[in-house]
């Protein structure tokens, strides 16, 4: 199979990692980035090349598979606003895997959501990324090719966890009453995303995240525990000095359920919640 990654980061990385056996080509924003990808066997090219898209064009021909990563911006998708012709050209097509967002749900009061929930998004971000979502669905079913949409959950694992901000001095314990949050360990991220990538079955939307929604401060209680460290102080969310960004993570409370995964795909996680994970990832670092 040949593969082609529209944005190359984190996730990417570990979702390629996935894939033994497939040919790897991809687009990532800058040159020196690109480099580093060549180095690892990935035939990658920095969009701010020159050459880019004649690039994307001759690597599209012999795509199988698109995972595209690359987050929306007001102007849209900037992989379909800049590319649509070269992906539509892409004749041996036959799954796009698209990395988007349970922002896109909105705020829910701490209900349960699955996929089949009406989308009600609160952030310029999430309003983003859903619109992302239509135009991909609507591009594939034009194209007839299968099309995964993948909502996540906060992403962490090696370098993105609590326990690296709270060596740094960074975590804070912000308790907003009721608040829950979802995570998901990018390795589950990378396998659910690779099996998809690599079956045949019909495209669809998946909430991908871990199985137990929890109060963020409860989190950070606990990385600080597995360091052997006392937790920073607890504070009050109405009182804390938050910027902008910050705030809007918290005005999204809901639990995601993640039972069409389980059911459809068979799944079983890797880190099921984040004890696993953190536990996981506190035993590899000295």
């Amino acid at each position: 199979m040949r593969l082609f990654a529209f944005g190359l980061g984190y996730a990417a990385r570990r979702i390629l990692g996935r894939l033994p056996g497939v040919e790897a080509s991809g687009a990532t924003r800058e040159a020196a980035a690109a480099a580093a990808w060549r180095s690892e066997g990935v035939a990658a090219f920095g969009l701010d090349d020159a050459a880019a898209p004649e690039i994307l064009a001759a690597d599209l021909r012999s795509a199988e598979a698109l995972l595209i990563s690359a987050p929306p911006n007001e102007a849209g998708d900037p992989a379909l606003g800049a590319y649509r012709s070269a992906f539509a050209a892409a004749s041996n097509l036959k799954r796009i895997v698209y990395l988007s967002s349970v922002g896109v749900y909105g705020d829910c009061a701490g209900a349960w959501v699955d996929e089949t929930a009406v989308c009600t998004p609160n952030s310029r971000r999430s309003r983003w990324r859903l619109a992302a979502e239509r135009s991909w669905s609507e591009f594939a079913s034009e194209k007839g090719v299968a099309l995964d949409i993948l909502r996540l959950a906060g992403i962490y694992g090696p370098g993105r966890s609590a326990l690296e901000k709270l060596r740094a001095g960074e975590a804070r314990r912000i308790v907003k009453p009721g608040q829950v949050f979802n995570r998901i360990h990018v390795d589950d991220l990378a396998t659910v995303a690779a099996r998809l990538i690599q079956s045949g079955r019909p495209g669809g939307l998946w909430n991908v995240a871990d199985e137990e929604p929890a109060p963020p401060q409860e989190v950070i209680a606990f990385a600080a525990a597995l360091l052997g460290a006392p937790p920073p102080p607890e504070e009050d969310f109405a009182a804390a000095e938050l910027s902008p960004m910050a705030k809007s993570f918290y005005a999204g409370n809901r639990r995601v359920s993640v039972n069409k995964l389980r059911r459809e795909l068979g799944y079983r996680w890797l880190y099921p919640t984040y004890r696993e994970g953190l536990r996981a990832l506190a035993a590899t670092v000295s």
